[in-house]
């Protein structure tokens, strides 16, 4: 029998992670000791008062029929964090939306508000989730790069006036993933007054937003004036808890764009696992210790490998959030190449800022998901390479 595939997955080729995950396992099969900060999945585990609760709720029969949504309590509870957080005042039951973890709300998104063909602006480099939501719809990107001169903020006034007219959604990313870069509060009224101007909705992806560091609180999307009006905010236990295996998050802000993501999830999946739920519940309502301890955790590892690099002269500028480093490479590399060097001569994996979008070219993308011992010792593995 011969089997074909539909045109649309060739936009679904084999990803960079995949490629670099095969060389990796064919160097460790030969022996290789390979420090890997290419993935961003937290080493550390969640919580004690979470995986106790999971495990108390998993015991119970009552348990494992299908949620369909959020419960009340979860939704409440979501609306309880964002107004004590952000002061942001959420109805728990039109304003909040289970998602089965970010990534399920990203890629779905534009299937509910782009037609093929329309443009959807989004930051470049950019999440790899966005390129794949962007062409399940049959849409077409628009990049807003992310440059240096800039602060890694897409400049909205060099975006072409009939682009901005054409286009139906902007997806933005603060802080980021791949560049860790934070947005301000003119910054966000900004993108309101454009997104008002053009009539274009907005999609914040909040993932990170308890990752940050120096006490410099990432602001919340929907806490600018108006922004409930054009947008909503997605969030994900994933980093945030140490939860990415179990599959949960949040859609939150303007009550029409979330029915109408209700309305597609209703198709999709029959919802989020009951427990897991409770276990959500607990970590908004008593997660902030250990959100403390993770950040401190967080920013020793950065401090650890910016300071332990900087002394071998690769300068790379502390991120104020998140969990990743985006660095600048050395004149004379491309990012896949350099990428590949670090694997062979100091057995250390990264990712390639091609990966993420054109202009991530020159960069790389390090992840902060190894202990300070082990940070140490890619630092001494990159120093005995002779890159530097």
């Amino acid at each position: 029998m011969k089997i074909t595939l539909s045109e649309r997955m060739n936009f679904f080729k084999p990803s960079i992670f995949t490629e670099l995950s095969h060389y990796k396992n064919k160097k460790i099969a030969k022996g290789v000791d390979i420090i890997d900060l290419s993935i961003g999945s937290p080493d550390l585990p969640p919580p004690d008062f979470i995986t106790s609760i999971l495990s108390k709720e998993v015991k119970r029969e009552d348990q494992y029929g299908y949620s369909l949504t959020g419960t009340a309590e979860f939704n409440q509870e979501v609306a309880a964090f964002y107004k004590r957080n952000y002061n942001v005042q959420l109805q728990e039951k039109s304003e909040v939306l289970l998602m089965m973890g970010s990534q399920d709300g990203l890629v779905h998104f534009p299937l509910v508000f782009a037609n093929p063909g329309d443009l959807i602006l989004v930051p470049d480099p950019g999440y790899t989730a966005y390129a794949a939501g962007i062409a399940m719809a049959g849409a077409k990107p628009y990049f807003m790069p992310l440059k240096k001169e800039h602060q890694f903020l897409p400049n909205l006034s060099s975006i072409p006036v009939e682009i901005a007219k054409e286009a139906k959604l902007m997806i933005l990313n603060f802080p980021g993933n791949p560049v860790p870069a934070v947005a301000s509060s003119d910054y966000f009224k900004e993108v309101v007054e454009f997104a008002k101007k053009y009539n274009i909705l907005v999609l914040h992806d909040f993932a990170y937003s308890e990752l940050y560091f120096e006490g410099k609180k990432p602001i919340s999307f929907l806490s600018i004036e108006g922004a409930m009006d054009i947008g909503v905010e997605m969030s994900s236990f994933s980093k945030n808890y140490n939860l990415a295996g179990t599959r949960i998050g949040y859609l939150a802000g303007n009550a029409e764009i979330v029915k109408a993501m209700s309305q597609l999830k209703s198709n999709l999946d029959y919802g989020v696992f009951l427990p897991v739920q409770k276990a959500a519940i607990h970590a908004l309502r008593d997660g902030e210790e250990f959100c403390q301890k993770s950040r401190d955790i967080y920013e020793s590892r950065r401090n650890t490998l910016v300071d332990g690099l900087k002394e071998l002269g690769w300068v790379i500028v502390k991120p104020e959030a998140g969990m990743f480093l985006w660095a600048e490479i050395p004149r004379g590399w491309n990012s896949l190449d350099f990428t590949y060097a670090l694997i062979d001569k100091a057995g250390v994996v990264v990712t390639p800022g091609h990966a993420f979008g054109p202009h991530g070219e020159g960069f790389v993308r390090i992840a902060l998901v190894q202990n300070n011992e082990i940070l140490t010792k890619a630092i001494d593995n990159i120093q005995k390479s002779t890159i530097f």
